[in-house]
């Protein structure tokens, strides 16, 4: 299952960790920058829209 995370402040970032860490497939956007790059580390793929980051979710 591929899920999409638009939105990745104090609620969507812990959340997406939590799943990447547990082997789910994620799309990401979000204007902070850092925050995609932590995320990507862990296995996130960054897109770079939110259109593009529930493509095929």
């Amino acid at each position: 299952m591929n899920i999409a995370f638009i939105g990745l402040g104090n609620m969507g970032a812990p959340m997406a960790r939590n799943l990447l860490k547990a082997g789910h497939s994620l799309n990401l956007f979000d204007l902070n920058k850092d925050i995609l790059a932590e995320l990507a580390a862990l296995g996130g793929h960054v897109s770079a829209s939110p259109r593009e980051a529930a493509k095929g979710t």
